[in-house]
């Protein structure tokens, strides 16, 4: 299953780089559109500082760490994301280190270096099967005293679905588990969550539900201390129709709607 999410996650990335919501091939991407203001008040000064950022993608929030000062690392399953990152990266004029690499296997591959801060989230959890097992991943890639800082999806959103299925409208319906513990969920990936064509090829991938327990027990089992837990109404792209910008650029649903978290963020230090 992992070997199909890297599979899907090589044939995404053509798709994801000329698509208007990356905002790459116009090079109207602005790297910090994708965090919110209280994660550059929870991470602090980043300068000077070691940041790994875990399943980085197309490393467009990986170069904002770089872009602060950090000396950055950016590490993702896919061959295909990893090398458009390195692109990306280089057109910035920004130094990144980039890494191919399962993220179970980050501390072997990075070959016992550590880290102050490791920075994942937004969309990574959910493809990985084995919460404890990368919870100890992270408790190895940390210095004493180093911090993980965690940015997803509320699981309550993803209960909603991120992103539209085939004849969901608008409407705030559970659609899928919160919990997990019914094992994988095969999705098709024909289409992804960004505009553009069909996926060509490998359209199968798999995903793991997490619930917010699942999450805190995991990291504290490895040993880490939770030291902060944040729960935000506002999403970076608007998700349903009737969501309204913030001042930020943001969106987040109307007034006339319930107010639920849709993103969580979760500070753990070693």
């Amino acid at each position: 299953m992992m070997s199909s999410n890297e599979a899907n996650w090589d044939a995404r990335t053509p798709v994801h780089l000329a698509s208007r919501f990356y905002g790459l091939a116009d090079r109207t991407a602005d790297p910090e559109r994708w965090f919110g203001a209280y994660e550059w008040e929870d991470l602090g000064e980043l300068k000077g500082r070691d940041v790994l950022h875990l399943q980085c993608h197309l490393g467009t929030e990986t170069v904002a760490f770089a872009a602060r000062g950090a000396r950055t690392v950016g590490l993702d399953l896919s061959g295909a994301s990893v090398s458009a990152a390195r692109t990306v990266a280089a057109e910035s004029g920004l130094d990144v280190e980039y890494v191919r690499a399962n993220v179970y296997d980050a501390a072997r591959e990075l070959d016992g270096r550590r880290f102050d801060v490791v920075y994942t989230g937004k969309g990574a959890l959910c493809y990985l099967p084995d919460l404890p097992s990368w919870a100890e991943t992270i408790a190895a890639l940390l210095r004493p005293g180093g911090r993980l800082y965690l940015v997803e999806f509320h699981p309550l959103f993803n209960s909603l679905g991120p992103s539209p299925g085939p004849g969901e409208g608008g409407e705030l319906l559970l659609r899928h588990d919160y919990l997990g513990g019914r094992g994988p969920v095969r999705r098709d990936a024909t289409y992804t969550y960004t505009d553009g064509p069909a996926v060509q090829g490998a359209t199968e991938c798999f995903e793991w539900m997490h619930g917010l327990d699942e999450v805190i027990t995991a990291l504290l089992g490895a040993g880490l201390a939770i030291t902060g837990l944040r729960e935000s109404h506002e999403l970076p792209w608007p998700r349903w129709p009737q969501m309204v910008a913030t001042p930020q650029g943001w969106w987040r649903l109307p007034d006339t709607a319930p107010r639920i978290p849709l993103l969580y963020a979760l500070t753990a230090q070693r």
